[in-house]
């Protein structure tokens, strides 16, 4: 008899009767999307991992410690067969069939009488992915063809032209330290859907490169402000193309809430009537160290980390820093924007008890193909910024940690 492709379907368990024979790893697997589904989870196997334990701690799912029994699939609606029993997977599947319940085999597709999609989500649609033929089925080829269309969805490379979902107002993207990989699913999608981006100079500058020909890319240090500062400009940019019906994203290097002035625009643009999303990112307070291979934290070594901006020096006025705290701390120290300023911090560090043969790690273009790191102490960084010409951005590590890990890594290519 010649062989027919599977029919897709989706399945509404929300309180119906599923069962699921075994506790192993497999169930591990499947169980959170039953759960998620809504679907009444009934669980008979003598063991289980700990994971499925834990949901059954949870009250998630009904757990019968004992072996598959007859009538076990009666009040079933779907039924998962998952032991490492063969003679009882044949005796449910046997009664899965005359109750006319949809059974799932892990051990012998073949012998089911539904097989599991491999599924991803985006956006509130779900791809379900199956093979087309019994033979020669391959897990693996059907969950590339699902990534492959998940990411395309996520990142915005596989877009529906006539349902493209544009919404108004502004989304403040943080876009990471640098590398354009390590921008967030949601930012690179909401990028890929975009009218206008205003974009940092300290953005991931690489993505910008992947824009369709008709979004408008503004260079926020480029927008001319006149009588306003800066800041206020780049908010009027915003409200500006957002009130004329466009899609804004606001793309920030690293997180839009770490010295980002993130909040600054949001509350700018909320005072204009302006909905805005915002889209946490990857500070690079933390990536940049780990990416030149610095824990900011240690066992043993440091149970702390504290982040600070130096773009203002110890002994200016405007400084909100409290410097001589900072020197009696013993986690790590991490100073972003202080390249300029890093002999003056160093000098106050010191003078507050520091130990001046402190380490220090000096990591400039963190995460991107440009990287390098360059070592000293508190007694020597500032020499040593101009002797090997440390240029901004640069993220500034001071502590033991420094000297904790092994050589660094290559950067990105």
């Amino acid at each position: 008899m010649a062989e027919h492709p599977a029919y897709p379907v989706g399945l509404r368990l929300t309180g119906r009767r599923v069962v699921v024979l075994g506790g192993g790893q497999v169930a591990q697997r499947r169980l959170p999307a039953l759960i998620a589904a809504g679907a009444d989870v009934l669980l008979v196997s003598p063991e289980a991992t700990p994971s499925v334990e834990a949901m059954a701690d949870a009250g998630e799912i009904t757990w019968q410690r004992r072996p598959y029994q007859e009538g076990d699939l009666a009040d079933a609606w779907y039924a998962l067969i998952a032991t490492d029993d063969t003679e009882a997977n044949n005796r449910a599947s046997a009664e899965a069939e005359r109750h006319r319940v949809w059974c799932v085999r892990s051990d012998d597709a073949d012998l089911a009488t539904a097989w599991t999609p491999a599924t991803g989500h985006s956006e509130g649609v779900t791809i379900a992915v199956l093979t087309t033929e019994a033979k020669g089925r391959d897990p693996r080829h059907t969950a590339a063809v699902r990534d492959a269309v998940v990411e395309g969805l996520r990142d915005g490379t596989l877009v529906a032209p006539h349902f493209r979902t544009r919404t108004a107002g502004v989304a403040l993207v943080g876009g990471g330290p640098g590398d354009p990989d390590l921008i967030t699913v949601r930012g690179r999608r909401l990028l890929a859907e975009a009218d206008v981006v205003i974009a940092d100079r300290l953005g991931p500058r690489d993505l910008l490169a992947e824009l369709p020909p008709h979004v408008e890319v503004i260079d926020a240090a480029k927008i001319p402000y006149g009588r306003f500062m800066a800041q206020e400009a780049i908010n009027n940019a915003l409200i500006e193309h957002a009130k004329q019906g466009k899609s804004v994203v606001r793309l920030k290097g690293g997180d839009p809430y770490v010295f980002g002035r993130g909040m600054e625009e949001l509350q700018a643009l909320a005072e204009a009537g302006i909905p805005c999303t915002v889209v946490p990112g990857i500070s690079s307070s933390i990536s940049v160290p780990g990416a030149a291979g610095i824990p900011v934290t240690h066992r043993g070594v440091a149970h702390e980390f504290t982040v600070v901006s130096g773009h203002v020096a110890p002994d200016d006025e405007r400084s909100l820093v409290n410097w001589p705290s900072l020197a009696h701390q013993t986690g790590t120290l991490v100073i972003l924007m202080g390249v300029d300023k890093i002999g003056k911090i160093a000098e106050t560090l010191v003078a507050h008890g520091k130990p001046a043969d402190t380490p220090v790690a000096l990591v400039q273009e963190g995460t991107t193909a440009a990287q390098r790191r360059v070592d000293a102490t508190l007694a020597t960084v500032a020499e040593t910024v101009r002797t090997e010409d440390v240029k901004p951005p640069a993220v500034i590590v001071v502590g033991d940690v420094v000297k904790v890990g092994p050589a660094a890594p290559a950067p990105r290519k």
